[in-house]
């Protein structure tokens, strides 16, 4: 649908447009009545070469300064460097001919930089270069900034991960996906150090740059004189215009995805083969994680042991409840501060990230902006050849070679990760929240697709999620967290089956599970609520217990222990209706099939003793 903007807007933006685009059109009647005859064409293109040459050295030593600066900038959150920031940004306000003063406080013939240089940076090729340099910098600092913010750093925490160093990751990661927008600073750059005047005939009257020139050959033979030298840096802006229009013309076009295509293709068949086998027998079979982690940030501290026994796990909790930074500890993106991360044998905490043979999945799966699936695969340091061709091949990735990242749908861009990481042999794979924002079906296609790969790896993969049923597919241990602590730890049996606390049945998604005290051998006096009976007499009277009622137990009838109810609404979950029953404050979920009972229908419900379990939780059993 073609998009139209309202009225005043297009007449405000017409109305500059118009002004903007005047002088040109003015200047070219100019061009016949130009004073063509009397222009000194040496001196003039002796200026353009100053100019040019100049702007280029300048602009090359605001690159190799201005970019590194723009990182720290972007990367750092200190006050010396916002300061610093604020500082560097001054020229842009300041009028060329105060930067011009400031600069002979630094570096004019009776400063101490002159007298030790004998005024050779003043009035010279140097001194053009120096004024240029001070001016124009901030345009290239600005852009790299920005370039450098708009960067998710987890490209380089996943590039840690895959085994490089700090000067890769800036060179091979940050730097290719922030290069665009520096290659426009630095264009700007380069202009404004070319058109630069009021600095360079404060600090460098001599030799002419071309705006020097161009203003001492206005004061001696007028307006009809400009045309000419006005030629070339017409010329040079408008290739630079050219070339910047192209650059911004030259987009990959997004091939069709599966997402958009409705093709059902995101998780074709894992099958075990022989290659399968021998790339899972790199791990050790026998390596387990241990951890203890802890860390504080600000008011939030994160304080969690565990010590599973198996090699598919999952940390479970709601937001902001530490388990994504649980991740990057273990991963050693974060510094563990007073823990430890143990591998079998292998002490992760002593190694920095890159040494620690992981593979870290962020959300979006972390793969480069800049690099097609072939670099992305041969990416990590220690990159296996041939295990990347068998992981191409078993996940389906031969025809995603040449493609970037956003021509790919959600779920190629989970198996290209995935292959990245088993490329490397990993010991440990790190999943954060990798279904979170694909729709339900294709969630569900993919965790499948995630679950059998996980039975032909020896590797230990951790999965952080907040979707119960996700970890429970996906791990046999689980570790609910909440505010930076454990809530419980345990198989996935019986963590399910018996919560440790209310709080935990409910990041579980549990339903009919709650808290109370035996009264008398079983029977549990519910907060507030009813007298709830339970076969087992084994658990002494007054100790406070966790209890569960089994859906078919909870029965529309007369029974030895009934009691009055409504109906508080009926829902729809997971294709069956539950009606939601209120007993004294106590709210049942009930499976009801296709009976049809309206809301706040009053009725009577009875619990079969059979269906209602009752442990000692772990909070209590102290």
């Amino acid at each position: 649908m073609k998009r139209t903007a309202a009225r005043p807007l297009v007449a405000l933006a017409a109305l500059l447009a118009v002004y903007l685009c005047a002088p040109f059109v003015a200047s070219i009647p100019q061009i016949g009545q130009a004073d063509w005859s009397s222009v000194d064409w040496r001196a003039t293109w002796s200026a353009v070469a100053v100019s040019a040459g100049s702007a280029s050295v300048a602009a090359l030593l605001i690159l190799l300064g201005g970019v590194p600066l723009g990182y720290c900038l972007a990367r750092s959150s200190s006050r010396a460097m916002a300061l610093l920031g604020f500082v560097v940004q001054l020229p842009l306000a300041l009028p060329p001919l105060t930067s011009g003063v400031l600069l002979l406080f630094l570096v004019g013939p009776y400063s101490g930089i002159g007298h030790v240089t004998g005024g050779a940076l003043t009035d010279s090729f140097a001194g053009i270069v120096l004024a240029e340099t001070f001016v124009a910098a901030p345009f290239l600092i600005v852009a790299a900034r920005s370039a450098f913010a708009s960067v998710d750093p987890v490209f380089e925490d996943v590039a840690a991960t895959l085994g490089h160093h700090a000067g890769n990751r800036f060179f091979r990661v940050a730097l290719p996906a922030a290069w665009p927008s520096i290659r426009a600073g630095l264009a700007l750059a380069w202009l404004r150090a070319f058109g630069e005047f009021g600095a360079t005939v404060m600090v460098a009257y001599h030799p002419y740059s071309l705006p020097v020139y161009t203003y001492v050959v206005f004061g001696g033979q007028g307006l009809p004189s400009m045309m000419p030298l006005l030629l070339p840096t017409l010329a040079i802006a408008i290739v630079c215009a050219m070339l910047s229009v192209y650059s911004r013309g030259a987009r990959y076009e997004a091939a069709p995805t599966h997402a958009d295509s409705g093709d059902n293709g995101d998780d074709p068949p894992l099958a075990t083969s022989p290659a399968a086998v021998a790339t899972a027998a790199a791990a050790e079979p026998s390596a387990r994680l241990a951890l203890r982690l802890t860390k504080r940030l600000g008011s939030f501290s994160l304080d969690v042991e565990w010590a599973p026994s198996t090699r598919r796990l999952a940390i479970i909790g709601p937001s902001g409840s530490g388990k994504s930074l649980a991740l990057r500890l273990i991963a050693g993106l974060e510094h563990n501060e007073a823990g430890t991360v143990m591998l079998g044998r292998r002490d992760l905490g002593a190694l920095p990230p890159e040494q620690r043979q992981i593979g870290y999945t962020p959300q979006d799966y972390g793969l480069f902006p800049h690099m097609t699936v072939a670099r992305q695969l041969a990416f990590p340091v220690d990159a296996d050849a041939a295990s990347a061709r068998y992981w191409v091949d078993h996940l389906g990735l031969s025809t995603l070679l040449n493609r970037l990242p956003h021509q790919l749908s959600f779920g190629q861009r989970q198996r290209v990760a995935v292959a990245r990481a088993l490329t490397r042999h990993s010991h440990l794979l790190l999943f954060d929240e990798p279904f979170s924002a694909l729709d339900t079906p294709r969630r569900r296609r993919l965790q499948r697709s995630l679950r059998a790969l996980q039975r032909e790896i020896a590797a230990v993969t951790v999965i952080v999620t907040h979707d119960p049923d996700e970890a429970a597919l996906l791990a046999d241990e689980v570790l609910v967290i909440d505010q930076g602590r454990v809530l419980q730890a345990g198989s996935i049996e019986r963590v399910f089956e018996r919560p440790a606390s209310t709080r935990v049945a409910e990041l579980l998604g549990l339903r009919n599970v709650g808290s109370g005290v035996v009264r008398a051998p079983g029977l549990i006096e519910v907060h507030g609520g009813p007298l709830i009976e339970t076969r087992d007499r084994s658990i002494e009277v007054g100790r406070h217990v966790m209890w569960s009622v089994a859906s078919g137990a909870i029965r529309f009838e007369p029974g030895p222990r009934s009691f009055a109810a409504s109906v508080d609404s009926v829902e729809l979950r997971d294709g069956e209706r539950f009606a939601r029953v209120n007993v004294d404050g106590i709210h049942f979920d009930v499976a009801i099939g296709q009976a049809r009972l309206p809301e706040q229908h009053a009725c009577t419900v009875s619990l079969e003793p059979a269906g209602v379990s009752a442990w000692i939780g772990e909070a209590d059993a102290a």
